[in-house]
């Protein structure tokens, strides 16, 4: 069912596009995913990584979103070419 090209978001590096394909996660962590605009479909851009890798900022619908690492293991992306 999975594309061999499909990653976690975790695994980006700055200057990368992506586009959701899902979120893993279940419950209330899954829904503030949802709710943040990580929704399947959304394009989305990595920004930085903090120095030791937590947080981690993307652009994603227009604005900036800081995520904890464990938060975006749970996003599955598919990365768009340069």
């Amino acid at each position: 069912m999975t594309e061999m090209n499909e990653t976690t978001l975790n695994l980006l590096e700055p200057g990368s596009k992506a586009k959701v394909i899902q979120i893993t996660g279940r419950g209330s962590a899954r829904r503030r995913i949802l709710d943040m605009g990580m929704v399947p479909g959304a394009e989305i851009e990595v920004i930085r990584k903090a120095p030791m890798g937590d947080p981690l900022e993307f652009l994603v619908k227009g604005y900036n979103l800081s995520l904890r690492k464990a938060e975006a293991e749970l996003i599955v992306v598919q990365p768009l070419g340069a």
